[in-house]
């Protein structure tokens, strides 16, 4: 039965939030702060009760109309009905309600939010593939909003536009393939040089597939892999080593080779933005030790090494410990060491141990809990700059440096580095206080 509300609120995941007079609350997407809807509440799932949006009685001014076509059907965003600068003033909300709620803390300063061009940012990204017949054939996209269903997807404005002008393409090369119906995904990357394809497959590739393929990587200009099973099977299509994929740091005259599968920052303008921001914080120079956590293949790692400071960078994945020692090495940094460790692990206490006066943590969604628990030795690191993708373990990790271990939190702020998602990465810094 449709019920009449206004929107109380944004959810952190960008869904509206409807309170009702009988202490309900019903997360409905689509629906902004502040409007008067028509919707349809649904099944309680999971402890939480959805709705479905019918109509918008009375329209938020912040309401704006979705650039893709394929907007409330694809799950790849779920703000682009709001207006830009809503949705960063939203994300800094995020932040600062997740540390003040869950971490007991305030930054000193709030930082304006970095952010750049809103549009055909994303360099990285995992379409999925599927064979549905009712569906016209083969899909190539990303997932339905609340659904394993793939969205057929011929464009995408978020995407580097050299990834979005393949999604059409690929469409005809997948279904004209004998495998098409093992084909799970396929991985994306738009480096500064050159596009590259991992293709996943789940059934070995008939001669007649690996020239398709092939005359599809000549005629479209990009590097193409396949993938039959796990990471360590990823291997160029055709004989050779293809020409190294590259991102450049023009701030500190680095160029970062990496894989078309492994990790990097998905918006080139804001991870650029974000390691100036983050040095300006640290300012490291001779004389300093940074220890670089979670460094990956050294986004971080060799910035600050080319200021002069010794710098320790560690990371779980061997493999791109190793792309971090070639970086160091390509780049004729001499100053820094890249060791492979688990810092999910319990014995992390000996990076204590280490001698950094400074340090910076880059950790996943799941934060650097055994980190921060074991901060312990006769010198904690004076200036402690994190980078987060996720606010609820940013402001748990936050409340153990603070109320334990004595540090002060003086900036932070949100990163826009996914717009029109609710994806919220952010910085804070802590700073060592003697006195308490």
């Amino acid at each position: 039965m449709p019920e009449e509300a206004v929107v109380a609120d944004l959810s952190h995941a960008g869904e509206g939030v409807v309170k009702q007079p009988d202490g309900r609350v019903v997360f409905v997407p689509g629906a902004l702060p502040g409007e008067t809807i028509r919707f349809v509440p649904g099944r309680k799932q999971r402890g939480r009760l959805s709705g479905r949006l019918e109509a918008v009685l009375s329209p938020s001014p912040n309401r704006v109309e979705p650039r893709c076509e394929y907007f409330g059907v694809c799950g790849g965003c779920s703000l682009q009905h709001l207006d830009i600068d809503a949705q960063r003033a939203a994300k800094e909300k995020v932040l600062l309600d997740s540390l003040q709620r869950l971490g007991r803390v305030s930054p000193g300063r709030v930082l304006p939010i970095l952010a750049g061009d809103p549009w055909h940012y994303r360099r990285k990204a995992r379409p999925g593939c599927k064979f549905v017949p009712g569906k016209g054939g083969i899909l190539v996209g990303f997932r339905e909003q609340g659904s394993a269903y793939l969205t057929s997807l011929r464009s995408c404005v978020t995407l580097d536009s050299r990834l979005s002008m393949l999604l059409d393409p690929l469409h005809e090369l997948v279904g004209a393939l004998d495998c098409h119906r093992q084909l799970p995904q396929i991985e994306f990357a738009a480096a500064d040089n050159a596009v590259a394809l991992v293709i996943r497959h789940l059934v070995p590739l008939t001669d007649a597939d690996q020239e398709k393929l092939a005359a599809f990587a000549r005629e479209r200009e990009v590097q193409l892999f396949t993938q039959s099973a796990g990471p360590d099977s990823i291997q160029p299509l055709s004989p050779g080593a293809p020409e190294p994929l590259v991102y450049r740091l023009e701030d500190y005259d680095l160029d970062m080779t990496f894989a078309a599968a492994d990790f990097i920052q998905v918006n080139a303008w804001v991870n650029a933005a974000m390691i100036r921001q983050a040095l300006e914080f640290l300012a490291p120079g001779p004389g300093d030790h940074v220890l670089d956590l979670f460094c990956g293949l050294g986004n971080f790692t060799l910035p600050v090494a080319r200021s002069g400071a010794r710098v320790t960078g560690i990371e779980g994945e061997a493999a791109l410990v190793e792309k971090g020692r070639a970086n160091a090495r390509a780049n004729d940094l001499d100053n820094v060491e890249f060791r492979a460790q688990n810092l999910h692990a319990e014995d992390v206490r000996a990076l204590a141990e280490t001698g950094c006066n400074k340090l910076l943590l880059d950790p996943p969604r799941s934060g650097a809990l055994e980190v921060v628990s074991h901060l312990v030795g006769a010198v904690l690191p004076e200036t402690i700059v994190y980078v987060s993708c996720n606010p609820a373990t940013l402001a748990r990790d936050a409340e153990i440096l603070v109320h334990r271990h004595g540090y002060d939190l003086g900036d932070a702020g949100a990163i826009d580095m996914f717009p029109h998602t609710a994806h919220v990465e952010s910085m804070a810094v802590f700073r060592r206080n003697p006195s308490r």
